[in-house]
């Protein structure tokens, strides 16, 4: 398996970071495999994916390139540089990491990533501006319109995983985060089940980097440098809300039985604004009216509040699904 030993110092410098290039690449990826882990992503790429197919029919070199780039067992180390973990980058700073890149460095890359000698078409020296172009495409036409609510999912999964951390220390916050993934103990973290030998990183960077697609890689910018970038929860990622009972509604108004509904797992105010699309002005006076009533408890998680349903609060939802 392959795992990094992480000192003490760095796992406690570690962070969360957001990355709209990383969102970007994730995003090429889905349209790419072309499956949908959930109906909201397919209806994506239902509105995105034949536009995407259109382009890479019309420029094969591009759809060789991503073909090699993203193989089975690698993505090619120059379409994934690690963030910087400062902020909000901006796309295009980000993207020209990609596009700098060395012909040498694409061309080694692409023959870890595809696993031998490239073919002729792919011997070329611009295909670092072609790959470029190509996830610029992706943010525009099928990421940017909807990265104000991508970004809030974001953010939630960050809550979500701050507040795990505070509960039950990297071991709870790690848990589930990527298929393979898990903390061992003793300063190791396992990041995949691939045969790899170890990485000392103790004195790096570490980031950690949410996504909405249902994908994940690490990446790094050796020596100084790593992340792992991870999908954000099921739950978050799946745009659709949760149903709301048919009695459930009148009783309490939609709006605010959705947010009730959503509090059977403990949620912060952020998350419940992304999940429900409501401003964070009507979910705070959601919260407030059901608190009052006795419906939903709150308590601290590090510097968030989350709020989960009391029992009373539990038997009027289930009575309100009842026929």
């Amino acid at each position: 398996m392959g795992w990094w030993r992480i000192s003490a110092d760095t796992l406690a410098g570690s962070r969360f970071a957001l990355s709209p290039l990383a969102e970007a690449t994730a995003s090429l990826i889905a349209l790419e495999r072309g499956t949908a882990a959930h109906p909201g992503e397919r209806l994506w790429l239902d509105t995105h994916l034949p536009a995407y197919r259109e382009r890479l029919a019309a420029e094969p070199v591009t759809a060789l390139l991503v073909r090699a780039g993203l193989g089975r067992r690698w993505i090619a180390d120059f379409l994934t540089p690690a963030p910087t973990g400062d902020g909000e980058p901006a796309f295009d700073e980000e993207l020209a990491r990609i596009r700098d890149a060395s012909a040498a460095r694409v061309r080694a890359d692409l023959e870890v990533s595809s696993g031998g000698p490239l073919p002729r078409p792919l011997q070329r020296p611009d295909l670092a501006r072609q790959a470029a172009g190509l996830v610029e495409w992706v943010w525009s036409e099928a990421v940017l319109p909807y990265w104000p609510r991508r970004r809030r999912i974001i953010e939630a999964d960050v809550v979500a995983r701050t507040g795990q951390l505070s509960q039950g220390g990297w071991a709870a916050a790690l848990a589930g985060m990527r298929q393979g993934m898990r903390w061992l103990g003793e300063g190791r973290l396992q990041v995949n089940t691939q045969d790899n030998p170890p990485r000392e990183i103790s004195a790096a960077d570490l980031l950690f980097v949410p996504v909405t697609p249902r994908t994940g890689w690490v990446a790094w910018d050796l020596p100084h440098r790593y992340a792992v970038v991870y999908p954000c929860s099921g739950e978050l990622a799946e745009p659709e809300a949760a149903p709301v009972p048919d009695g459930l509604g009148p009783l309490l108004g939609p709006a605010r039985a959705a947010v009730l509904v959503l509090l059977g797992t403990p949620k912060s105010t952020t998350q419940l604004v992304a999940l429900t699309g409501q401003g964070l002005g009507s979910v705070g006076r959601h919260l407030k009216v059901l608190y009052e009533a006795g419906l939903i408890r709150r308590r601290r998680a590090g510097r968030s509040v989350l709020y989960y349903r009391t029992a009373a609060g539990e038997v009027l939802v289930q009575a309100g699904a009842k026929p």
